[in-house]
């Protein structure tokens, strides 16, 4: 065992964040025992914390501290409208926009059959619950434009349309403030396809 067993244990851990690879992971941690010892005892505090406390909202499975998160809790909302989304960062994003002022659902993942990851492991059996609570009569599909999201988003539209439910999809299209010229020919594509 090296004398430095606990900076390799350090740097290890550092690298299971993503993006972050052997390099990116030393010089994190070089620079937080060498420079910022009270900034690593914060993290490391922090991170301890929000292990201990960060719980699922057991309505919409998004990060919370209480059994129901806030935003399910806000009589605010339209509880008529629920998006579906893959990840809490998914619907943090959404709920910047200040677009949405409906409920949501976050999957936490999405269909990946390579990985093991079916419709059980998505919660497609709570979606299906939540969705047809006799509330609900549009669900949004917020899933991401990737080939995962893709299949996901075409699995739970198919289940939830033989309940009944109204299901819309997020629009694809050039991004605000682009040119043409410069956008990719898919995502032209589907501008043109999804046109309105």
């Amino acid at each position: 065992m090296s004398s430095n067993h606990s900076l390799d244990v350090l740097i290890q851990a550092l690298r299971r964040l993503p993006g972050v690879g052997v390099k990116s992971a030393s010089r994190m941690a070089f620079h937080l025992l060498q420079h910022d010892r009270e900034g690593a005892q914060v993290l490391a505090h922090a991170l301890q914390e929000a292990v201990g406390s960060v719980q699922h909202c057991t309505r919409c499975h998004t990060f919370t501290e209480a059994q129901v998160c806030h935003t399910c809790l806000d009589p605010e909302r339209d509880a008529s409208r629920l998006c579906v989304v893959e990840t809490p960062a998914d619907q943090s994003a959404l709920e910047r926009t200040g677009a949405f002022h409906g409920l949501y659902f976050v999957l936490m993942g999405r269909l990946s059959p390579l990985d093991g990851i079916g419709p059980k492991e998505i919660g497609l059996h709570k979606l299906m619950q939540r969705a047809t609570d006799g509330v609900v009569q549009e669900v949004i599909l917020a899933t991401n434009f990737n080939a995962e999201g893709e299949a996901t988003a075409h699995v739970l539209s198919e289940a939830l349309k033989s309940r009944g439910l109204h299901v819309t999809r997020l629009a694809r299209g050039v991004p605000v403030g682009s040119e043409l010229e410069y956008v990719d020919l898919g995502t032209i594509a589907h501008a043109l396809a999804d046109r309105r």
